[in-house]
C-alpha cells in the first residue's frame, strides 16, 4: 500500500441508524459486565501501582489493540473527524472522570462507587440548564432531589460509616454528567471506530503525563492482569458505542444499570464486600430517578 492510496481512502461513515434493539441491548449488557470486570482489576492493581500508571497502562494497551485491529481494515481514514473540539472535550473530561472514579474505587467498595456514579444523569439534567438552556420543570427538579437523596443514603454523610471515597465518586458523577450534557449528538457524525480511537488517544496522552511523577516498574506477575485490563476496557468502550449506534438511547440506557449487579458480585467475590441495606435502598432510589428522567425525556421525543 502506498502513502497516496492510504490517504485517498474514503472516510468511514457512520452506518445508517437501524433499529436493531435486541443486538444493541446485548451490547449494552455485555459492556456493563466487562466494564465492571475492568474496574475490579483496576481497583486491585491500584493497591500496587500509582493511579495514573494504572489508568495509562489500561488506556495505552486498549489503544494498541484497537489500532492493530482497525487500521489494517479502515486505514488512516479512521482519524478523520468533523468534531475535533468535541473529541478534545470528551477526552479531557473522560481523563478527569476516570481518575476520580478509580480513586473512589481504591477508597470504598466497588458497588458503592458504582452506585454513586449512576447519579451522573441527574447532574446531566442540571447541566442542561447551562449548556442547552433547557427548562427544568417541577417534575425534573423533584427527580433530581429524590436522586440526590439516594446518593446521601448510600454515602451516609455524618455517620461513622461515611467514606471519603464517596466524595471522589460524587465528583466523578458531576463531571461525567456535565460533559454528557455539553457534548451531544457525536454519534450522528462520527463512526464507532473514530469515537473509540480518539478517546483512547486522548486518555493515553493525558495519563502519560503523570508517569514522570509516580511510576512503579510492573512485575511479570501483574503483566497478564495489566493486559487483560486494557483488553476488557477496549471491549467495554467499543460495545457501549455500538449499542448507542444501533438503537435509540431509551432502549439501551436502562440496561447499563445492570452493571451495579456485576459490581456487587465482584466486590463480594474478591473483597468480601457485603451490600448493606443503605446501599441497596439508596441504589434503588438513584436508579429509579435516572429511569424516570429517561422516561420523561423519551416520552416527549425519540432519542
Amino acid at each position: 500500500m502506498t502513502a497516496t492510496s492510504s490517504v485517498e481512502r474514503p472516510t468511514p461513515k457512520p452506518p445508517a441508524r437501524q433499529e436493531r434493539i435486541p443486538i444493541a441491548i446485548a451490547y449494552m449488557v455485555s459492556a456493563g459486565a466487562i466494564f465492571s470486570f475492568s474496574s475490579a482489576i483496576s481497583k486491585w492493581l491500584v493497591e500496587f501501582y500509582p493511579v495514573g500508571e494504572v489508568l495509562f497502562t489500561r488506556a495505552f494497551t486498549s489503544l494498541l489493540l484497537f489500532a492493530a485491529f482497525v487500521i489494517p481494515t479502515a486505514g488512516f481514514a479512521v482519524f478523520r473527524t468533523r468534531r475535533p473540539g468535541a473529541h478534545l472535550l470528551r477526552g479531557v473530561s473522560q481523563s478527569g472522570s476516570q481518575t476520580l472514579l478509580l480513586i473512589a474505587f481504591s477508597l470504598m467498595p466497588l458497588a458503592s462507587a458504582t452506585a454513586i456514579n449512576f447519579s451522573a444523569p441527574l447532574f446531566a439534567t442540571l447541566a442542561s440548564l447551562y449548556f442547552l438552556k433547557e427548562p427544568v420543570g417541577a417534575a425534573r427538579w423533584t427527580a433530581l432531589a429524590v436522586g440526590f437523596l439516594g446518593v446521601l443514603i448510600i454515602t451516609q454523610p455524618g455517620a461513622g460509616t461515611f467514606q471519603i471515597g464517596a466524595l471522589f465518586a460524587l465528583a466523578n458523577a458531576v463531571l461525567f454528567g456535565t460533559v454528557t450534557a455539553g457534548v451531544r449528538g457525536m454519534t450522528s457524525t462520527e463512526s464507532s471506530e473514530t469515537l473509540t480511537m480518539y478517546q483512547l488517544i486522548f486518555l493515553s496522552s493525558v495519563f502519560a503525563m503523570s508517569l514522570p511523577f509516580a511510576f512503579t516498574v510492573p512485575t511479570w506477575k501483574h503483566a497478564p492482569l495489566i493486559f487483560i485490563n486494557g483488553a476488557t476496557n477496549l471491549l467495554g468502550q467499543y460495545w457501549w458505542t455500538r449499542a448507542i449506534h444501533l438503537a435509540p438511547t431509551s432502549a439501551v440506557v436502562p440496561f447499563q444499570y445492570l452493571s451495579l449487579l456485576w459490581a456487587m458480585l465482584l466486590g463480594f467475590a474478591i473483597w468480601g464486600d457485603v451490600p448493606t441495606a443503605a446501599l441497596l435502598f439508596g441504589s434503588a432510589i438513584v436508579v429509579g430517578s435516572g429511569l424516570f428522567l429517561l422516561w420523561r425525556e423519551t416520552r416527549k421525543r425519540p432519542v
